[in-house]
Order: structure tokens, then sequence, then C-alpha cells
């Protein structure tokens, strides 16, 4: 077997698609599958206008229905890919793969190796919630053939979420210590850094112990707090309301990224989200925040919440993601769920669609 030196992309890096699960009255979305439908069905047409989608659906009922409420949406059918699986719910941040490229800029999609497909232990966010199915998927995917043949998948038994870490392509990872401490309590932060740079091929990894969101299933996941972003940027949620219950915990988060330099040495550029006011639901406060968007080829596809702080949200996100259209999706009814536009889609990179 031929050995390839592989790397973990930056997500605004080329990609070939965007994969998601489609939701149905077997995922937790069931008591208000309508507003979730239609924030799924605005997903996809704005994926679509910028590059393909796969969708994952469990059974051929579903993909007919999918597929009419697409098209009659006006969707671009020719973008849209559909593939039978089975899943648990449809959070494929957490449950999808890792992927790692070759360094080979020369190589192609179907020569050993071009692709490694980590496939790390999908919990349930450390067993709150069944998960088996989901993750089973990577392992479906691949035998389904949605990937392309240089794709190779690597087991991993250790938990490990999309959603927890973020990388910048240039060998540094950014994560939280309070999500995959709590995954694996009795590992060290050396053993956790050391494990992270083998797998994930990085040089170093920076932690955060501060930052969480009320209502956030996920142990502080990276992708709603801080993104790396293009340049030596670092976007991320703040708050600017001294009297929210969110302020110092995020003040103080603020204050460790603005601590953090670049392997040069140099500070990060800082690209800080304004704050939505509080969303609550049946009196539970939801976990809203702007830093849980998607980056696409030529755009950035960011959670909307019908607050005043979205276009806000939008201007930032155009100056740290400068010559990519901002495209605002309404999200409102996905944090009901305790998650956002970023933890229901993963992208894959460019060259591994089959």
């Amino acid at each position: 077997m031929t050995t390839t030196a592989l790397r973990f992309p930056a997500e605004w890096e080329p990609q070939s698609a965007i994969l998601i699960a489609w939701p149905t009255e077997d995922t937790d979305w069931a008591d208000r599958l309508g507003e979730v439908e239609d924030t799924y069905i605005a997903l996809v047409a704005a994926i679509t206008r910028f590059q393909p989608v796969v969708v994952c659906v469990p059974d051929e009922d579903v993909q007919s229905y999918a597929y009419v409420r697409l098209a009659s949406n006006r969707v671009d059918m020719d973008r849209v890919r559909f593939v039978e699986a089975a899943y648990d719910d449809t959070w494929l941040r957490d449950s999808g793969p890792i992927t790692l490229v070759s360094r080979d800029a020369a190589g192609t999609a179907t020569a050993e190796g071009a692709f490694r497909l980590n496939d790390f232990r999908f919990t349930g966010w450390g067993g709150k919630f069944d998960a088996s199915r989901d993750d089973r998927l990577v392992g479906h995917l691949h035998e389904a053939g949605v990937f392309a043949g240089g794709a190779q998948r690597r087991q991993l038994d250790f938990a490990l979420e999309g959603g927890a870490i973020e990388t910048d392509g240039a060998g540094t990872l950014l994560t939280t210590w309070r999500c995959l401490h709590e995954r694996h309590p009795d590992a060290t932060r050396e053993s956790l850094t050391a494990r992270l740079s083998d797998w994930l091929v990085q040089d170093r990894v920076l932690w955060l112990d501060h930052g969480y969101l009320e209502g956030d299933d996920t142990d502080a996941h990276i992708d709603t707090l801080a993104r790396f972003a293009p340049g030596d940027a670092i976007v991320y949620q703040a708050c600017d309301d001294v009297d929210d219950p969110h302020h110092a915990e995020l003040q103080a988060m603020a204050d460790e990224i603005a601590a953090l330099r670049t392997p040069g040495g140099a500070s990060y550029r800082l690209f800080p989200l304004p704050w939505p006011q509080p969303i609550l639901d049946d009196g539970r406060r939801l976990a809203a925040s702007y830093a849980n968007y998607l980056v696409l080829n030529g755009a950035v596809l960011m959670p909307a919440y019908g607050d005043p702080a979205d276009d806000a949200a939008a201007a930032v996100l155009a100056q740290a993601h400068p010559g990519r259209e901002i495209v605002q999706v309404p999200c409102r009814p996905l944090i009901w769920q305790n998650g956002s536009l970023h933890c229901i889609t993963m992208q894959l990179p460019a060259g591994l669609l089959a």
C-alpha cells in the first residue's frame, strides 16, 4: 500500500459538496417538522447556488417527498444527490467524516490514499442521546460508494465530533478543554494534544478554557464559539450585554483568544460577532450563535435568527471572509434542538465525491 502525506484542510478551501441528512418524523425534529423542513429547503437552495449537496434519506419515500419539496421551491435539482442511509438524527457535523486530503496538489481523487476519512466514535455528545445509527453513518456512506476511490476510511475508537475542532488548514487546531475533558475525563491535556496532533496531522493544538452557551448540548463545541478565518484571523461570538449571564464567560474567552499567537508569534486578527437578544422557548434559553456559520465555494451561509443583530453579523463575516457572498439562512427552528446551521452540515473537500 502506498503512503500519501495528508493534511487537514480549512473549511474555506475548495469543496466538492456539502453533506446533510433530511429531517423526518423519526428524528428529534418530529414535533416541529414543518418549520425545520422550511429551514432545510432554504439551506439546500442556498448551497446549490454555489455547489452540490448530498442529502441522506432513510428510504425511497422520504427521498421522493424531499425531492418534491425542494423542486417545488425552485432548487437546482441537478446539484442535489440523494443517498439512502440510516441515521438517528441530522447533526452531520458530528457524525460525518473528518477528512484529511493529500498534500500533493498534483494528486488525483482516485489515487490511493488521496483522502482519509477519519471515522471517530459518535456517542450522542457523551451518551446524552442514542446515536448508534449515526455512529455507523460514515461506514455506510463509504460502502455505498459515495466517496471517490482514493478515499480510505480509518476507524478510531475515540469519541470526537467535527464541531469540537477547528483548523486553519496550516497545522493549527483550535478546540475547547470543556468538551474534550467531558468526553475523556481521565485523559490529560498533553495526551489529548498528542492524539489530536497525530490523527489530524496538526503541528499544535490551541485550547480555550472559557466559553459556553446556555442551551447547548455539546459541552462547548468550538464551532459555536470561535472559528478560524483566512489570513490568520479568528471570528468569535462576543457578548456586549453586561447584564447577560454569558457576559463574564464570553469576555474571558475573548481575552484568551486575544492572547493566542500565530506560529510566527503574531496576534491573530480578531472579528467579534454581535450578540443577539435572548431567544426563549417555553422559558428555556436557546443557544443562538452567529459563529455557527458554514463556508462554501464563494459564499458564507450564516444563521439568521430574526434579530436586529443578524445584519451586523453578516457585515462582520463579510470582513472576515472577503470575496465571499454572505447568505442569511433562517435558523431559529434549529436552535430549538440546541444546534444551528454548521451543526447540521459537513463539507466534503474537492475531489472527495465519487
